[in-house]
């Protein structure tokens, strides 16, 4: 076995179980991770006697938390790789979505897909395109195996990247990255298995939900408490509700998620309604970190007892299995005070960050360039529609497209190399802009995006943003000159147009990030 699936297994059958619960508050069912691992067994019994063989890659197609846990580890025990496949939503083009999803599971080699009756009716599709469908309720009634045997660099984790669904790419992440971060995660956060409790909602075909929130837990034996993003879109005060009758101590999401979660805070008049005293970790990653954002949340939160020194930033990828660094523990949110970035903490044990230019020299301190990341979780590859793709240079370095710095020893990304715009010789950073822009009246939270737009032989700014108040002639009028007059106060530069959207415009990807590359692209549709 490698060293992940052996420590899975042994956390399978330690004396003192904990375990995962999941459809809380409503129906809450606590299943340990014992149990998980004898579904799991049947599950790859059955895969292995459906004509899966050790290596393939499967994919997974499934809502229930509960069922995705024993379905992955049941892959894994079956010597196969696990691919998380992007969900359709009501709003989805079924036929456009099967043609997207056929297109991925050739590119990754897939023929198998396993599938919870929440997707039941994707099944036919699927099948009309030759692919093998397993629902998962049948697997579990396979008659148990035993690990299958594979080797460390063997795939463990197919991970989809964010990119557009017509060019796929997929992330190799082996038997010995999925260990390495798993450790490296393990003693940068100080987990105590015994004591820590995880709550989550975060979405389980993004990194941050599956490696993070369900494959670590699993792995080390942790409490683990797990709804799904639609509960919590739902109705955001789930989220802390499971944090007070959990007793939850390790929490984690992206910016936004604080933003709504400090949103609904406010709103709540009772002080004993919640108790987020016992927080140690609320780490905030996976795309840019608001200080404005964060301050409001530790304030809001401190109402209801929670400590701002729990809040952790972090750097993470999918390219190195998941963590790149963690802020030290109890520290807080701090800023670079020289240019007012989040400080995410040192390298985790394992890997190594520095920053080059372009012409290649490794930059001292508080210089900017491109990162580059180096160790044990870094992916050798990608998956791609035109095939393999190395990642690592001759040294094993991989570039991360990210713009950013060292502090301290601390890492400080700035932005993607890709979506930095340049005004008169400046570099103006998107997160900056929509921090800005963000503040201004009417603006949605979290839903604001800034592009470089070329115009007459010059480069050129453009915000578009998201507010409820749109179409309202005059108020949009009046968002558009706000935005305008935020962006000058805190960068000195005028947005050559700002764009007024309504609600749930924004093109965003699965796991919710926002798409500048589309937002440039449209940009003429909407300021025509």
């Amino acid at each position: 076995m490698s060293r992940f699936v052996e420590t899975m297994v042994a956390t399978a059958a330690a004396e003192t179980q904990r375990g995962i619960t999941t459809g809380a508050p409503q129906a809450p069912i606590r299943r340990t991770w014992s149990e998980v691992h004898q579904q799991a067994r049947r599950i790859a019994g059955a895969l292995l006697a459906a004509g899966v063989a050790p290596r393939d890659a499967v994919g997974v197609l499934a809502a229930d938390p509960a069922l995705i846990a024993q379905a992955v580890q049941g892959i894994w025990l079956s010597g196969a790789s696990v691919t998380m496949l992007h969900q359709p939503t009501p709003r989805t083009d079924l036929v456009a979505w099967a043609a997207d999803t056929v297109r991925t599971l050739g590119m990754i080699s897939a023929r198998t897909v396993v599938l919870d009756e929440t997707f039941a009716a994707l099944a036919e599709p699927l099948r009309d395109n030759g692919i093998r469908v397993l629902p998962v309720v049948e697997l579990a009634l396979g008659a148990p195996a035993e690990p299958v045997l594979v080797d460390e660099e063997d795939a463990a984790l197919l991970q989809l990247t964010s990119g557009s669904t017509a060019e796929p790419k997929a992330v190799v992440i082996s038997h010995a990255n999925l260990i390495a971060n798993i450790r490296a995660m393990h003693t940068a956060a100080g987990l105590a298995p015994e004591t820590d409790v995880m709550v989550s909602w975060l979405p389980l075909f993004h990194d941050m939900g599956m490696v993070g929130f369900l494959t670590v837990p699993m792995t080390v034996g942790m409490e683990l408490v797990k709804i799904t993003p639609v509960d919590f879109l739902r109705s955001p005060l789930v989220w802390p509700e499971l944090i007070t009758t959990y007793r939850g101590t390790i929490t984690a999401a992206p910016n936004f998620g604080y933003a709504v979660f400090a949103r609904q805070l406010s709103k709540v008049d009772d002080q004993d309604r919640f108790d987020l005293s016992r927080l140690r970790i609320a780490l905030s990653g996976a795309e840019p970190i608001d200080p404005d954002v964060m301050q409001e949340f530790t304030k809001q939160g401190g109402r209801f007892g929670m400590r701002p020194e729990c809040v952790l930033c972090a750097y993470g990828m999918a390219e190195a299995t998941l963590a790149v660094s963690f802020a030290p523990l109890e520290t807080g949110v701090a800023v670079d005070e020289v240019r007012g970035f989040p400080l995410l903490g040192p390298p985790l044990p394992g890997l190594q960050v520095r920053a080059v230019g372009e012409d290649g020299r490794v930059l001292p301190e508080h210089e900017i360039g491109e990162l580059q990341v180096r160790g044990d979780a870094v992916t050798a590859g990608y998956l791609t529609v035109h095939g393999p793709l190395a990642t690592q240079d001759a040294e094993g370095w991989l570039a991360t497209g990210d713009e950013g710095y060292l502090a301290g020893g601390q890492v400080v990304v700035c932005g993607r190399r890709k979506d930095v715009i340049i005004l008169g010789g400046r570099n103006i950073y998107p997160t900056d802009v929509e921090r800005a822009a963000c503040a201004a009246k009417d603006v949605r939270a979290g839903n604001a995006v800034a592009v470089r737009w070329a115009g007459n032989g010059r480069e050129r700014l453009a915000v578009v943003v998201e507010s409820r108040r749109a179409g309202e002639a005059e108020v949009e009028r009046r968002i558009r000159k706000d935005v305008a007059a935020e962006v000058v106060h805190a960068l000195g530069v005028r947005p050559n147009a700002v764009v007024v959207l309504p609600p749930g415009e924004l093109p965003k990807t699965p796991s919710g990030k926002l798409r500048r590359s589309e937002v440039r692209e449209r940009l003429a549709e909407w300021l025509a």
